[in-house]
């Protein structure tokens, strides 16, 4: 995979096209995004390949000719429509994708309400290590502890994108750690309880408790009695980047899903050494990540790395996703030895099977 980027792949012309992208980047953004929620990409869809006129697309979306002229020609320039013989309006392949796929909707979405107003504030980020950029959506020291106050669309666009991958990762390697005969599981990070409501109706034995942050807690205490799970889910709400709280113990594994990217290389070592006292000596740390320098596809290490920047100017300015050279650094560092590795899981995830060292 790093093969992506030890040499260069496009031609001078080819590059500095790709610089004019990046210099008009939130112009394109906003422009996509305009054609697709404004209807005017769903309307050229609709004409198939004998394309449609201005006119028609301004008379179908009811907006003016001039709105309409300015939004197609810069699609034009982005491939998102094209001309037919006959100057019309067609579809592109990117406009297709724009238009229908999930993945580009849960992270056009996603960059939208969440990302883009505080992104404008990254080089404060970089230079003082603090999420500047998170006063744009409220007053707090994380994005993690103000998710439950959101406003309704941006916590929407918020969970629709995490959920987006732990639902396709979740099936495939929920076999991958039941196989593993666990009974008592200690879900750290457990955000809504998707996790511990599927590992409940994994099996009839199985107990999961989810430790988060109250707000998260709250929020999946709720969600797991609706599902009447609670005899099968308990709750441990704490700040778990206060050292001063004891762990649970007790437990034949620990799971943490999406969970450790949202924190330093100094506080995964912290959470990884506390977690040690929860298991026995042939327990298991089950960790589920997205490392970049892991994916098959370079669009996938691309939509990885990106996602870092969210975590430096909003999430909390401190962590990112990882390459996994890094992450595996702190799991030796906080004394635990990688058992298994499985890559390739759903989209872009990998398993981390891991056990005390001996």
């Amino acid at each position: 995979m790093i093969d992506f980027y030890k040499q260069e792949q496009k031609t001078a012309i080819e590059a500095k096209h790709m610089a004019q992208i990046i210099a008009h980047g939130p112009i394109l953004f906003q422009v996509a995004k305009v054609l697709r929620d404004k209807g005017m990409l769903q309307v050229i869809e609709d004409a198939k390949s004998e394309g449609i006129t201005l006119a028609d697309i301004c008379a179908k979306v009811k907006l003016s000719e001039y709105g309409v002229r300015v939004l197609l020609e810069a699609g034009l320039g982005m491939h998102l429509v094209k001309y037919t013989e006959d100057e019309k309006f067609a579809i592109t392949k990117t406009g297709y994708f724009i238009l229908h796929d999930p993945l580009t909707k849960v992270n056009m979405n996603f960059v939208h309400d969440v990302c883009y107003k505080g992104i404008f504030h990254l080089d404060e980020a970089i230079e003082t290590g603090k999420p500047a950029g998170l006063k744009e959506l409220g007053d707090w020291n994380t994005v993690y502890e103000g998710l439950s106050q959101l406003p309704s669309h941006i916590q929407k666009s918020w969970f629709e994108y995490d959920h987006f991958f732990s639902d396709i990762a979740f099936p495939e390697v929920i076999k991958q750690v039941y196989a593993e005969n666990i009974k008592k599981l200690l879900d750290i990070g457990g955000n809504t309880g998707k996790w511990a409501s599927a590992s409940a109706t994994h099996g009839e034995n199985i107990h999961v408790t989810i430790m988060d942050l109250p707000g998260q807690a709250a929020m999946a205490k709720k969600r797991i009695a609706e599902l009447g799970l609670s005899d099968r889910v308990a709750f441990y709400p704490c700040n778990i980047l206060d050292e001063s709280v004891p762990f649970p113990e007790g437990f034949d594994a620990i799971w943490m899903s999406q969970f450790l990217d949202c924190f330093s290389e100094d506080e995964i070592v912290s959470i990884l050494k506390r977690c040690a006292g929860s298991i026995d000596d042939d327990g298991l740390v089950l960790i589920l990540e997205a490392f970049w320098d892991t994916q098959r596809f370079e669009t996938s290490a691309f939509c990885i790395q990106q996602l870092s920047i969210y975590f430096t100017a909003i999430a909390n300015g401190n962590s990112q996703m990882y390459d996994s050279r890094v992450f595996k650094q702190c799991i030796e560092k906080a004394g635990f030895d990688i058992v298994e590795q499985i890559d390739g899981i759903g989209l872009s995830h990998t398993l981390l099977k891991c056990r005390k060292k001996k």
